[in-house]
């Protein structure tokens, strides 16, 4: 007999996980959570620094996005997670909310219940902050923030350098203001990461109506007529049906979930009906209005040996790495992919921060790479708000196959302006006196990169994601969005989104605290729907 659930949750990731807590708090309901990846169990997982392995590890989708012209026509390696956790078990760590004004934003665009106001709540009842509970922050969630604990004097004087350039000291870009100069906040504990699996799964494994499928991969949702009624999933070589009497809760993230609902028939149906696929419901903004941060980075060779290259290039400073770890959970290995924070206004009409920095106190070659032989750091810039658009599109109606993804990175002037004035802040910085006596040159752009021009083609040449695709099932009260403000998908009945794909427009900043605070707000609404 086919097997039936009250609640089905597609992903175990930064937002799958909360879904799936919340939801069988209720002994009453018998929810299933299926993940595609295998459990969390790699020991790199747990380790902050990991991320710098995992991430290009089989614990990732690997997608690859197409050639790209705004960016010499290079494709780019997506890390998305395929793990129990999600991409929350891969990504760097960094906890970033996002600006006020993103929230009440997503609210005059029609999506009642999502202003700040409405949405903090969500965020203060997701977190475990290490510092305390205030009007911004709770100390009763799952998921573990805390402060970094290796503290660096390269780190410090970038801090420093910051605020000679005008840059306020801002020690809670997660409080009353975002903009400023500090030190990150992290998704850990102790010196051990604290993934959606770890917070919200965990500690409920053994619920009786709780179970978790991994290396289950969902396939198709099911549908009688217009109301999703199950979902055919591939496990151990079997294909198998399940059932759904209540909802089924899309959680895969900006890429897997318009992918799912395109194999299942919801996108746009000419392109649908091409591959084969027959139309449930015809939706061409299905995988559309995908926005990403794109970064371009700022790297510098030290004159004195202050960076993490400079442990990991020296047997004894290594194994004393490994040992600091190991006896005491401290040192380069609790770092995240950034260190120092800088939210800033680089362009004269906007009223808020428009580019992110992540300094790093390492220098590598990529993503994964070895570590420069040098002592060298790393500053990155991004767009907080880019105004390029891009599309997610199934290539066939096979689900094993990747879909196209086309970013159209600085496919506007507005994109183009802010990079180019993003990396003048950040050389402003590195050469101003509390950091510029360090400095024995800098090695990317160059010297040699003065005009807006030579700026701009570093960008396009050697810029990369920095990891947040957003948007592609917008929430929005328009016929043309995908989801409604309760995350039900328009035109369908008992189906729901909840991951960053939702997302109107991207958030001001790291994604995975957001993607956390929308599945505690899905499983809120479904369960206030549901009695």
């Amino acid at each position: 007999m086919t097997e039936i659930y009250d609640y089905i949750v597609i992903g175990a990731g930064s937002a799958g996980c909360p879904v799936a807590n919340r939801l069988s708090e209720d002994p009453k309901n018998r929810v299933l959570l299926l993940e595609a990846g295998p459990k969390d169990r790699n020991v790199w997982i747990h380790i902050p620094i990991g991320y710098y392995r995992t991430m290009t590890s089989p614990l990732s989708w690997g997608y690859e996005t197409d050639a790209d012209e705004g960016i010499a026509n290079r494709s780019l390696i997506w890390p998305r997670g395929k793990v129990l956790g999600g991409s929350s078990s891969i990504n760097g760590l960094v906890y970033i909310r996002g600006q006020k004004e993103d929230y009440d934003h997503w609210g005059q665009l029609g999506n009642d219940g999502w202003r700040y106001d409405d949405v903090l709540p969500f965020f203060m009842k997701s977190e475990d902050q290490i510092r305390g509970a205030d009007n911004y922050h709770g100390t009763d969630g799952p998921l573990k923030v805390s402060d970094i604990r290796d503290k660096r004097q390269v780190c410090e004087s970038f801090i420093e350098a910051a605020q000679q350039s005008g840059i306020p000291r801002n020690d809670d870009f997660n409080g009353a203001d975002q903009e400023g100069v500090g030190n990150f906040q992290i998704t850990s504990r102790n010196g051990r990461r604290c993934s959606s699996a770890v917070g919200y799964l965990k500690p409920i494994m053994k619920r009786p109506n709780l179970r978790v499928e991994t290396e289950a991969m969902v396939l198709k949702i099911l549908f009688d007529g217009k109301r999703a009624s199950g979902i055919r999933y591939h496990k151990d070589g079997r294909e198998k049906n399940v059932n759904v009497s209540g909802e089924i809760v899309l959680a895969g993230g900006a890429i897997n979930s318009p992918q799912l609902l395109q194999l299942s028939g919801i996108g746009p149906a000419e392109h649908l009906q091409g591959l084969g696929i027959d139309i449930v419901h015809d939706n061409p903004e299905v995988g559309a209005n995908l926005q990403d941060h794109y970064q371009s980075r700022v790297l510098l060779e030290l004159n004195r040996p202050m960076s993490i290259n400079d442990d990991v290039n020296n047997p004894i400073r290594l194994m004393w790495t490994g040992l600091r770890y190991a006896l005491f959970r401290r040192g380069p290995m609790t770092i995240s992919a950034g260190h120092v924070g800088v939210f800033t206004k680089v362009l004269p009409e906007s009223k808020t921060p428009d580019v992110q920095v992540h300094f790093i106190p390492f220098s590598a070659t990529k993503l994964g790479g070895e570590l420069h032989p040098y002592s060298g750091v790393t500053a990155s810039v991004c767009q907080l708000r880019p105004q390029s658009r891009g599309e997610v599109v199934i290539r066939s109606s096979d689900p094993f196959k990747h879909p196209r993804i086309t970013p159209n990175y600085l496919s506007t002037d507005y994109d183009r302006r802010l990079m180019i004035e993003g990396l003048k802040m950040v050389r402003r910085i590195t050469q101003a006196p509390a950091f510029a006596r360090y400095v024995k040159i800098e090695r990317e752009p160059g010297a040699e990169h003065v005009t807006d021009d030579a700026l701009l083609a570093h960008a396009r040449e050697t810029g990369n994601t920095i990891f947040h695709p957003t948007s592609t099932c917008r929430m929005g009260s328009d016929p043309k969005a995908v989801v409604d403000a309760r995350l039900r998908v328009h035109g369908i009945e008992g189906l729901r989104v909840a991951d960053c794909s939702i997302m109107p427009t991207v958030v001001s900043g790291n994604t995975n605290a957001a993607a956390v605070m929308i599945g505690e707000k899905c499983a809120h609404m479904i369960l206030q729907d549901a009695y």
